[in-house]
């Protein structure tokens, strides 16, 4: 496999689509070498059938405002693979939805929903549409016209969407309104839904909890613990909010959170109440975190700054991709950071992720340590499907356990002869394999 030549080529037929560019060569490179020791792989031309979605789905969404005005937003769906299992992954609403962000998230998931080892293929979708400012009758109007044109495309057997940034419990409710009235049934075509109508608990956390807990294998290979570690998290949405739920559970003392207007600094920790205000925070909808810092004394907010400059031990970015560049992973090496488990997708650059490696600093990728969220929209799709609920202990024990599953394919695959544990190629080539191989079984199709 020459993965220079791939790529060249790939920028020819999607020119411009730099994140989705970024996340297929990450791949690529990880897994050359095993690719290379399997030539069936290359005469199925498994990379150029892997890269590709199956379909790329796109739609106008005419919808209401308040006023009477009749606004156009964009509507996405990526089918990426489904090798394994029915498209499985998120619906993001914000402005800076495009193409190339929402198949860089497709083709992350297919692999981080292979490391779950769950029956989940690949798949992403949303809308530039921003439910920011906007009431819940808009935000209603809105999901109802984005949903009379993707139900036709989605069943629990074919493609299950799920939330993402923007897409919350509130949205959700909306769309599984509109499809159940569309569809005349009431099935797990859509997960995130509210715990009265099938939805699964602990899943607004989900994806928080699992970071840490991947965060907690990998700090327990070095004989180390989250106990009295000092823990940076960017993001104050639910994935920050359940990363600081379970730091804080585990000893860790959080100092951090963030938003698009800066960060907050507390040195005293983020725990109880404090943590509970980021769901107040969540619930304004204005996307900002400064607040914060005129209802708990001793906190300062840094305007127009990233979390990654305070000293920290543990690094968790869980706000979204390319957040932490070569500056930011230089000054938390610097100030002796040990561990980087991401939580958002793809949140470190290519050049923040070289630096990590060569400190030797424990390094996790989002599509293995952020794979709670959707592991646990897995288990949502279980529930259904058995028509019963799981209670909190028995969702939490089985997440725990698929975020150590998880991690023990990243030692297999990612340890190196130093004992460096290299957990983006584990990863990488764990979930490759699984895809592949299933690909392989079913013939070219």
């Amino acid at each position: 496999m020459n993965v220079d030549k791939i790529m060249n080529n790939l920028e020819k037929k999607h020119p411009g689509e730099v994140e989705y560019l970024q996340a297929v060569r990450e791949v690529l490179e990880s897994i050359e070498e095993v690719y290379n020791e399997n030539p069936q792989f290359e005469s199925a031309n498994i990379i150029d059938r892997i890269i590709e979605p199956d379909r790329v789905i796109t739609f106008k969404v005419p919808w209401v405002d308040d006023e009477g005005n009749v606004r156009v937003n964009l509507g996405y769906r990526i089918q990426f693979n489904n090798a394994i299992g029915p498209y499985k992954g998120g619906l993001r609403f914000h402005p800076s939805v495009n193409l190339s962000i929402l198949k860089f998230l497709g083709f992350e998931q297919i692999f981080k929903n292979a490391l779950t080892t769950l029956p989940m293929g690949g798949g992403k979708g949303g809308s530039d549409f921003d439910p920011k400012g906007k009431s819940n009758a808009e935000v209603m109007r809105f999901c109802q016209s984005f949903m009379l044109e993707l139900w036709k495309y989605i069943g629990p057997e074919t493609d299950v969407p799920a939330g993402d940034i923007g897409v919350g419990g509130r949205e959700i409710g909306f769309l599984y309104g509109m499809y159940k009235r569309l569809a005349g049934d009431h099935t797990g075509v859509l997960t995130g839904k509210g715990s009265n109508w099938g939805g699964s608990l602990i899943r607004p956390e989900a994806t928080g909890f699992g970071c840490v807990y991947f965060a907690k294998e990998m700090l327990a290979t070095r004989g180390l613990s989250f106990e009295g570690k000092r823990v940076a998290i960017s993001g104050f949405g639910n994935v920050a909010w359940g990363a600081a739920l379970k730091a804080t559970e585990l000893g860790g003392i959080v100092v951090t959170i963030s938003g698009p207007d800066g960060y907050i600094y507390d040195p005293d920790g983020i725990s109880g109440k404090k943590i509970e205000y980021m769901l107040e925070l969540r619930a304004s909808n204005e996307d900002i975190v400064k607040p914060y810092s005129y209802a708990f004394e001793g906190s300062e907010f840094h305007g127009g700054k990233r979390p990654w400059e305070v000293k920290v031990d543990i690094a968790l970015p869980c706000a979204t991709q390319n957040e932490l560049n070569g500056d930011d992973a230089a000054t938390l090496i610097k100030n002796g950071c040990i561990c980087v488990c991401e939580g958002a997708n793809m949140p470190s650059t290519p050049e923040a992720i070289e630096l990590f490696h060569k400190h030797g600093l424990l390094f996790a990728p989002g599509k293995a340590s952020n794979a709670g969220g959707v592991a646990t929209s897995g288990l949502e799709m279980t529930q259904n499907s058995m028509k019963l609920r799981w209670n909190r202990q028995e969702v939490d024990d089985r997440l725990h356990e698929i975020m150590c599953n998880i991690h023990c394919q990243c030692l297999k695959y990612g340890k190196r002869e130093d004992g460096y544990v290299d957990y983006v190629k584990g990863a990488n080539i764990a979930g490759f394999l699984k895809v592949a191989n299933s690909m392989m079984d079913m013939g070219v199709i």
